[in-house]
């Protein structure tokens, strides 16, 4: 049997459920809205650049 106190227990549980939802996150596609921003962001970023050159 384990040794483990319920607390070391709540922990690993809690571990185990953000390692999970952030693991679905990484895995979810990006909104339309947040990638058409990035794009903008990055357009914006790389003009800035060609400017400063």
């Amino acid at each position: 049997m384990s040794k483990e106190t319920p607390s070391e227990k709540a922990r690993q549980q809690i571990d185990a459920n953000l390692k999970r939802v952030f693991r679905e996150q990484e895995q979810a596609e990006l909104p339309d809205q947040l990638r058409e921003l990035l794009a903008k962001l990055k357009a914006q970023e790389s003009s800035n650049l060609d400017d400063k050159a």
